[in-house]
């Protein structure tokens, strides 16, 4: 097994801030503090999102409350199309829409009412949860999605008549609720991780790691924790002399600061509750989308998003998130475009040897490779561009996962 460099757990602080040594053990500590509660944060959120989903999975075998369902659903559907004409500069967005919409009416007055009410109430923390992950963390990646391809976008998703209302109100608003702080998604993710793509000088590069390692995942969660409180993105830009970026995620990272201490005055129960175990979540789910997206890179061509960037195809993909190569290639294309895309670049990504997975989500592809570490079912998994038997796919995925820490250092 890779052995982890201790070098990268602080790197993307460190890089740029230039720390003293004697300084690091302190942000490493911290670091790793986060990692830890983050990834026990999650353990209880993730009890309720799947035990709900066996719940609904029982009463969906009742005829009349399946009926009753989809009759609903079927009417706010037809509500929201007529109001995604009005509204939206795209009507083809009305999937982001619906999830602005369901949120506003469960987790935004889910939370008002335990601030109006004080005490902390166990069973409004447990809506409020629910309203944000929703089954087996669907919402969650509904609202990773359509946040993602906002931050795409030059003026969101409203029509200028609603937008200075209504402007980014994903990432400026509701995400607040997500314990994502403003400006990761418009500045960070657009001008950080897309101008690099992963490579040495991403604050969320993963090619330093064994990916197929729990205990490496646990390192690059707790690194990870720099760029969900925002610092290595504004360390990132500080160093580059990037004074509008830098600018804007100071900006944004006063605003979270601000509503975070300022719920934790109030009362910090609720702080916990409300605020600080959604941050811990997102930092998990965060560095697991990342880990995997970009893990089977090739040794003899690390920085090639070609080769290093995912595609997964899964009856459920939510904004074509999956086609996340396409993404990369051609990050202002609409998300319903994405594939015809695919079946544009295909030679060019036979060539570069870019993988493909059907059957399975991100999720779903952190738990084999990681966790389980059950190669096999991923080899069953992939759709390779020639004929290959199971070894032979066994033998590209050893290939694809075996950069060694050696190979990759982040620049001083």
């Amino acid at each position: 097994m890779e052995t982890y460099n201790p070098e990268l757990g602080t790197s993307s602080m460190t890089m740029s801030f230039g720390t003293k040594p004697k300084l690091l053990f302190l942000f490493q500590g911290f670091a790793i503090l986060m990692g830890l509660a983050s990834a026990l944060a999650a353990l209880p959120v993730a009890a309720l999102s799947f035990g709900f989903y066996g719940a609904a999975v029982f009463l969906g075998r009742i005829r009349p409350l399946r009926d009753a369902y989809g009759f609903l659903s079927r009417g706010y559907e037809r509500v929201l199309d007529r109001l995604g004409q009005r509204v939206l500069r795209d009507s083809r967005d009305t999937p982001a829409l619906r999830l602005m919409v369901s949120l506003s009416l469960t987790a935004v007055p889910i939370f008002v009412i335990q601030l109006v009410l004080g005490k902390p109430r166990l069973l409004l923390a447990i809506a409020f949860y629910f309203s944000l992950y929703g089954l087996k963390f669907q919402r969650f990646v509904r609202m990773f999605s359509a946040s993602h391809l906002e931050a795409h976008r030059r003026q969101g998703y409203f029509s200028e008549k609603y937008d200075k209302v209504f402007g980014r109100y994903l990432e400026f608003f509701l995400g607040y609720f997500y314990g994502n702080i403003p400006e990761l998604g418009r500045t960070a993710h657009v001008c950080l991780h897309h101008r690099e793509n992963s490579g040495p000088e991403d604050t969320r590069n993963t090619m330093g790691y064994d990916r197929t390692s729990r205990l490496d995942f646990l390192w690059y969660l707790s690194d990870n924790s720099w760029t969900v409180l925002g610092l290595a993105p504004y360390a990132y830009f500080r160093a580059r002399g990037d004074e509008k970026n830098r600018r804007r995620m100071l900006w944004g990272m006063a605003r979270y600061y601000a509503y975070f201490g300022a719920v934790f005055i109030y009362d910090w129960r609720i702080g916990t509750m409300f605020v600080l175990v959604p941050l811990l979540c997102i930092n998990f789910i965060n560095a697991i989308t990342a880990w995997v997206r970009h893990a089977f890179c090739d040794p003899e061509r690390p920085e090639d998003y070609f080769t290093n960037s995912v595609t997964v195809v899964d009856e459920v993909n939510f904004m074509n998130e999956g086609y996340h190569l396409c993404h990369h290639h051609r990050a202002s294309l609409h998300w319903t475009e994405m594939p015809v895309h695919f079946e544009r670049i295909r030679d060019k990504m036979r060539e570069a040897g870019s993988l493909v997975f059907r059957d399975l989500d991100f999720m779903e592809l952190f738990v084999e490779l990681t966790l389980l570490r059950r190669m096999d079912v991923l080899a069953e998994k992939l759709v390779p561009w020639e004929p290959m038997d199971h070894n032979q796919r066994l033998a590209l995925l050893a290939k694809r996962t075996s950069l060694k820490t050696a190979d990759l250092r982040y620049p001083r």
